[in-house]
């Protein structure tokens, strides 16, 4: 763009944010000070999964625990797939005293009860403080009701983070992370340990798109790719040392203690965190903004001219303008109410939740049910989250060289054959379901990166970020029910896996009834959303 163009135009910050460059040193702090709530934010979203892990345990027979000798557990407990059933027990029928104790195998009928007591391996989990044995639907309802934690912290983060500031709503969703966080380690009951790890993911989950908010607002156009990758980066990051940190503590409530501190630090934001420059100035606050546009040109040492701030304070003055945006914004909800009369946009957002409900739900399934997966629990975790890394490098290559249809059609799939073939492949064969599992874990994370960019681009840009909401506000729908999946496993092994597979085939199939969208313009109208299906259909 010529110099000419660029003063003849009117003001648009990321005119000036391009002057201050991609990434110079303020950038940079700010950015470091930002991604530590996204490195805490990795690991609060699956912790869950270590707080109350399944481990090893078995009916307690109180007429043969004194002996030392575990002979007679054959004679008292039945095998469930090779294995002595944790759930269930042979009826004791011999003559018990304390004096006098026999196990043998006269002592039991061939009747099979549900336990009432459990012994417990030494292992450290939620399973086994709270006597949750036999009760998988209480064990993995603490991870769902973490994840419908976020059906109020999105929305409630973002009337906070709107209306008072990015540097007010982080620091304080930050603190509710660290006090119920720390307090949920404190727990004396089952129903204590749920309520607290409601209200952090509710009131505090919003830390983590209250950060990428405000660190897409403080780069340009060109940084944001980028800023974007280092975001993915440091959250999978987060992932893998929650795994490690579990692996090494092997004690849940240490695990939280130490993984939440450090969420009241990020409180101290409030006074060495920035605002976003974007923000003030949506809301008059005209003067700050351009403290801060100075502040970020002299840390990254580049000259903005006067004539470039002195526009940002014509945008306020100007009543006409003023009452424009007044006007736009009385127009939002009519014409969020238009769109949703075309039949093209209301199908679009049909299939857009649905392809965001997959990608969730196969996208948490897999992490959380790594953990079942044959060898090390902590390191098969670690591995599904770094496998993301690469995941969303071949992303933006794939999307601009194969187009997003193609991208999302594929990965679909790709991700239902691996997941069946987990079925095929024997237990003994534990390297090879590995692999497929993190391919599996790979293809998915590639469909779920363009579903984001995907999804923005079929909407026009008047409704474009309310529908996008929409459809992120139902995905929460796949994450929410991703913890119960392992039930699936109780009935058959790879149940889950099916299961994956079969959501996202037909995902895959749902794509064909969308427009590519690889270098089209974004549609501002609704009338050029709809020529976007009609061209599609002529072509």
């Amino acid at each position: 763009m010529a110099k000419d163009e660029i003063n003849d135009k009117p003001f648009d910050l990321d005119v000036i944010l391009k002057q201050l460059g991609p990434f110079g040193k303020y950038n940079i702090v700010n950015y470091a000070l930002l991604l530590f709530p996204i490195y805490l934010a990795g690991m609060y979203s699956s912790i869950y999964v270590f707080e109350a892990s399944d481990i090893d345990y078995r009916c307690e027979i109180t007429q043969c625990e004194v002996i030392n000798e575990s002979l007679w557990l054959e004679y008292a407990i039945p095998r469930d797939k090779n294995d002595l059933s944790k759930c269930k027990r042979y009826q004791f029928t011999g003559n018990y005293s304390q004096s006098n104790v026999t196990c043998t195998q006269k002592d039991f009928e061939v009747v099979v009860e549900q336990c009432d007591k459990y012994v417990y391996s030494d292992e450290d989990s939620a399973v086994k403080d709270f006597d949750l044995g036999c009760q998988n639907w209480k064990r993995t309802l603490i991870g769902t009701i973490h994840n419908s934690g976020l059906f109020v912290s999105l929305p409630l983060t973002g009337m906070l983070s709107d209306r008072f500031g990015r540097k007010v709503a982080l620091p304080i969703a930050s603190l509710m992370n660290g006090i119920f966080g720390i307090t949920r380690s404190f727990s004396t009951n089952y129903y204590m340990m749920i309520a607290m790890e409601f209200l952090e993911a509710s009131l505090g989950a919003g830390a983590y798109s209250t950060a990428f908010v405000l660190a897409m607002e403080i780069v340009g156009p060109k940084g944001r790719v980028f800023g974007n990758t280092l975001i993915n980066v440091l959250y999978v990051f987060g992932s893998m040392t929650l795994a490690g940190l579990a692996w090494w503590l092997q004690n849940w409530r240490k695990l939280l203690r130490i993984l939440y501190f450090p969420a009241l630090l990020v409180f101290s934001y409030l006074w060495i965190l920035n605002e976003s420059a974007r923000w003030l100035l949506s809301k008059g606050r005209h003067e700050e903004a351009v403290e801060i546009l100075k502040k970020a040109s002299n840390m990254n040492k580049v000259h903005i001219s006067d004539d470039s701030l002195s526009s940002l304070f014509k945008l306020g003055t100007e009543d006409p303008k003023s009452k424009e945006v007044a006007n736009n914004e009385g127009k939002t909800e009519s014409s969020f109410l238009q769109a949703l009369k075309s039949s093209i946009i209301r199908k679009r957002v049909a299939v857009c939740s649905f392809l965001w409900i997959t990608c969730t739900f196969v996208y948490y399934g897999l992490s959380i049910n790594s953990v079942s997966l044959a060898g090390n629990k902590y390191m098969n975790f670690m591995l599904v989250a770094f496998v993301e890394i690469p995941a969303n490098f071949v992303c933006l290559y794939v999307l601009e060289k194969f187009g997003r249809k193609r991208t999302l059609t594929s990965t679909y799939l790709l991700s239902a054959c691996f997941c069946v073939s987990l079925s095929l492949i024997r237990k003994d064969q534990k390297w090879l379901s590995l692999v497929i599992y993190l391919s599996g874990k790979f293809s998915i994370t590639v469909a779920y990166s363009s579903v984001y960019i995907y999804v923005s681009e079929v909407f026009p840009t008047n409704v474009r970020q309310s529908l996008l909401a929409v459809c992120s506000a139902l995905g929460r729908v796949g994450s929410t029910l991703a913890p119960l999946t392992p039930l699936l496993a109780l009935y058959y092994d790879n149940l889950p896996a099916i299961f994956f597979a079969s959501i996202t085939v037909v995902a895959s199939a749902l794509v064909f009834t969308l427009p590519e969208t690889i270098n089209v313009p974004l549609p501002d109208t609704i009338e050029e959303a709809e020529r976007q299906s009609k061209k599609e259909d002529n072509a």
